[in-house]
């Protein structure tokens, strides 16, 4: 039955290219030659029979889908301009075009330069373009960000969890430390920055400390002066 279709289909192909194309007598040989070559090879190399089997889409980076969606909270306007060009630009990332996504919050700053929640999404798409992973250009858009709002919670936030997600665990905890002690009580994003910053702390172990420059005890078990 597939044949069939597949003949009828050539058939068509062949009267449009005959008639409807008004194709010259000189090459109408030729062109059928192209459609029976073709044919042929389908023959050779096609499986109709076989059933579709969809192909899975590119994974996204790993966390990068939880912090432009579940993170965002409180953080930055649902509606308006920047709402609109985030929402394009999450799509792409969602598909793995991370490069696209960072080029939608750039066209979008075209227009709205001083908009801190575009500066804090650029960050988030540079960073996921480089695997997840603090570059210099998605830090640059983070202290964009910063300087068009010192009080904005989002351009810490994702700034301190591009560098968790980098690796640069003290670096994250620096950033979150000082978010954490500048945001109210009942901040929407509170709860989970705790959390976050807890795990964070958990990660890095118990900090040796500092060493006194001069101190002859340091590195003697027990802090004692030796004999």
């Amino acid at each position: 039955m597939i044949w069939l279709w597949v003949l009828f289909a050539a058939a068509l192909t062949i009267g449009g290219i005959f008639w409807l194309g008004r194709l010259p007598a000189a090459a109408r040989p030729l062109a059928g030659a192209a459609v029976m070559l073709g044919l042929a090879g389908y023959a050779l190399q096609g499986s109709p029979s076989l059933p579709g089997k969809p192909v899975a889409a590119p994974e996204e980076p790993e966390g990068f889908g939880e912090a432009i969606t579940d993170q965002r909270q409180g953080m930055s306007e649902r509606f308006g301009p920047a709402a609109q060009w985030l929402g394009m630009s999450d799509g792409f990332a969602r598909t793995g075009k991370t490069e696209l996504a960072a080029k939608t919050l750039e066209k979008g700053l075209e227009s709205h330069p001083d908009n801190v929640d575009l500066w804090v999404g650029l960050g988030n798409a540079l960073a996921a373009h480089s695997g997840g992973m603090m570059s210099p250009a998605a830090a640059l858009a983070f202290d964009e960000a910063a300087k068009r709002d010192p009080t904005h919670p989002a351009p810490p936030f994702f700034a301190g969890l591009a560098l968790a997600q980098g690796g640069d665990l003290k670096g994250a905890e620096a950033v979150w430390s000082q978010l954490l002690a500048r945001s109210p009580a009942d901040a929407p994003w509170r709860a989970d920055l705790e959390m976050r910053l807890a795990q964070l702390r958990q990660a890095l172990g118990p900090q040796l400390p500092p060493e006194v420059p001069g101190d002859e005890s340091a590195g003697v078990p027990g802090g004692g002066v030796p004999n």
